[in-house]
């Protein structure tokens, strides 16, 4: 029996407006207001799986309200594990919170867990990659209340992602992985 492949990143959502080159009728730039507030935000990690005979993908993702750190990235993987059966590889990049003793005491508990990492600086080879680019930009030109209101947000762009096979192949084909993971 083969293994899952999962791509995983993390990303941060801010309150503050996303602004993105948008059209207008000539003369009226659009203008977006807001009130000053603190930089409230909300933290995700996400991982595409991708089963092993390479039929099926799916999406698996949980909010922070905190930037994310190793222990949360342990509860990620605890919960992904829960999702999917047999031995996961998951691919995550080279960051600080991907390494240290409270991944490797996760590694010792379940052993069909395994980690590799993507070389340094190399982001185009993570399909996660696409999934950031896909939900910021439907939040693009947005302008939450607050942060519950940002939560829905971000709930509603990354479930449009995980509910189309269509999104999730294009994260995939859009990376710079070799062909025959594609």
């Amino acid at each position: 029996m083969g293994a899952h492949l999962v791509f995983a990143d993390e990303s941060g959502f801010l309150l503050i407006p996303y602004v993105a080159k948008t059209w207008s009728p000539q003369g009226c730039t659009p203008i977006h207001y807001h009130r000053q507030r603190r930089r409230d935000k909300v933290s995700v990690i996400s991982g595409i799986s991708v089963s092993p005979r390479r039929q099926r993908l799916g999406l698996y993702y949980p909010l922070y309200f905190d930037n994310i750190g190793q222990e949360e990235v342990c509860m990620f993987l605890r919960g992904l594990l829960r999702h999917l059966r047999g031995p996961a590889i998951v691919i995550l990049d080279n960051s600080s919170t991907h390494k240290g003793e409270p991944l490797q005491h996760l590694l010792r508990q379940h052993s069909r867990l395994h980690i590799e990492h993507f070389p340094s600086y190399a982001p185009e080879l993570n399909p996660d990659e696409g999934v950031w680019s896909l939900a910021k930009r439907a939040l693009a030109n947005s302008c939450p209340n607050d942060l519950e209101e940002l939560v829905e947000d971000v709930i509603g762009s990354i479930n449009d992602i995980r509910t189309s096979r269509q999104k999730l192949r294009g994260c995939i084909v859009q990376s710079d992985l070799p062909s025959f993971l594609r």
